[in-house]
């Protein structure tokens, strides 16, 4: 028998929680749950920005002073303390720096999970244990369920059009004996979330939600990286080495990519190209046709655990690779800190540095990022 405990209803004790709040409706609304509940709440607005005014452009990005000073609204309303702390450095290292650095070598980051697992549940956790914080609360829909021994677990949001626990498959069990999610278990739309913050008289109730990378606020990413690190013209290849286009950097390219490749005349079969393989050492991009993507297995490397490491040997998962990907089933298995997974059924689109999350059910169980992967047709 387990106890959900997202919104802390089950602690003997109000805690001293920390809140971190956006500036946007959800995580305004997780922070008023939260004090509901009689927490002890305090919100914290991140500014991760050197110039905050470069972070948003309408719906794109946050960090911007317009959001501080929503949320610094926000936590009027609700009646709780409320502060900003700076956090630009440490998220140019680890995320803005890790994102350029990861595209640089053709491998396909995701931001939002490196900034769950250094900035809101390392550094910011970290600072609040140590200003005597019990936990963290986000506007994240997941949920936290305690089980009798105490040990507590990551499970999918009771909504599962608005699940974030992919983004969470980072956190370890010391991480999340200390998060809270007051939005995980309630079965309510967004419009319903936005409906809630206007009877609180939170004026983010119709504030448009942000997307994409928060730190390339016009959504173009392939720009962003040309800006970092510069044009560099290479060759576009087909699988057998012929020489199809050229490119003005290996960086601005994706697995499983189709748009943008610029080619000037069709494949024989008359059929779409995607690219197959980014080889940052000659700058080289492979493309070829669609069954060529496909992916029987793949190796993950530096595996992180939502609890207990799994039981030696093989077992029966089911994985998601993408955000707001499907979940395909899996056997994987940690050999020497290795995890290598074997699919049921071919897989897309798979990419180097791509996150894969491990679930039983809706209990996240971890997540690695991929090193290498094994194809169908192309045997790479």
């Amino acid at each position: 028998m387990t106890t959900a405990s997202s919104r802390g209803t089950t602690s003997a004790r109000p805690l001293r929680v920390l809140a971190a709040m956006s500036g946007g409706v959800d995580s305004a609304v997780a922070a008023a749950r939260a004090a509901e509940s009689g927490h002890e709440v305090t919100g914290v607005h991140l500014a991760l920005s050197a110039n905050p005014k470069s972070f948003r452009t309408g719906a794109r990005g946050c960090c911007t002073v317009e959001d501080s000073n929503d949320a610094r609204r926000a936590a009027d309303v609700i009646g709780i303390p409320f502060y900003v702390w700076d956090l630009a450095e440490r998220f140019r290292e680890d995320v803005v720096e890790d994102f350029v650095a990861e595209y640089e070598a053709g491998r396909t980051p995701n931001p939002c999970l490196r900034c769950n697992e250094k900035i809101k549940f390392a550094a910011l956790l970290d600072k609040a244990l140590a200003l005597g914080f019990d936990a963290v609360c986000t506007g994240h829909y997941a949920t936290v369920v305690t089980r009798e021994d105490g040990a507590r677990e990551l499970h999918r949001a009771s909504d599962a059009a608005k699940d974030q626990s992919y983004v969470l498959g980072v956190l370890d069990e010391r991480q999340l004996a200390h998060a809270m999610f007051p939005l995980g278990d309630t079965l309510t739309t967004k419009g319903e979330i936005r409906d809630e913050a206007e009877r609180r008289g939170l004026s983010v109730a119709k504030k448009p939600d942000s997307h994409d990378i928060c730190f390339i606020a016009d959504g173009d990413t392939q720009g962003f990286l040309a800006n970092r690190l510069g044009k560099a013209e290479g060759d576009i290849v087909d699988e057998s080495g012929t020489h199809l286009g050229t490119h003005e950097g290996a960086y601005g390219f994706t697995i499983g990519q189709r748009k943008g490749l610029r080619l000037g005349h069709p494949a024989p079969d008359g059929k779409p190209r995607y690219v197959l393989d980014i080889s940052p050492v000659d700058n080289t991009v492979t493309v070829g046709p669609a069954a060529s993507l496909d992916v029987w297995s793949l190796t993950a490397l530096n595996p992180r655990w939502c609890g207990e490491p799994p039981a030696a040997g093989p077992r029966t998962y089911t994985a998601q690779l993408r955000a707001h990907g499907a979940e395909t089933e899996v056997e994987a298995e940690l050999k020497d800190g290795t995890l290598h997974v074997h699919f049921s059924h071919p897989e897309r689109g798979v990419a180097p540095g791509q996150a894969l999350v491990l679930y039983d059910g809706t209990r996240v169980v971890g997540s690695a990022t991929i090193a290498s992967t094994e194809r169908v047709a192309a045997g790479v």
